[in-house]
């Protein structure tokens, strides 16, 4: 699974192009189960996280970006 650490910054991939599998907005999460990539928003990301997490082989979260965005 993909996590920060102190030695390792954190790694945005995810684009806005990146659309969550669910609704259609943003993803900021992706999940590998088996051979696919799921994408989700930050909602449902975190609606599905426990039942993928547990059949998921990397998780990538980027929902930290959500937080650390420039206010108008």
């Amino acid at each position: 699974m993909t996590t920060a650490t102190a030695e390792a910054p954190v790694v945005h991939r995810l684009t806005a192009l990146d659309r969550c599998d669910a609704c259609g907005a943003q993803a900021y999460i992706a999940a590998t189960v088996g051979d696919s990539e799921l994408l989700y928003c930050a909602h449902h990301g975190r609606k599905f996280e426990e039942k993928l997490k547990a059949v998921a082989t990397a998780w990538h979260d980027e929902t930290d970006r959500l937080e650390s965005a420039p206010t108008a």
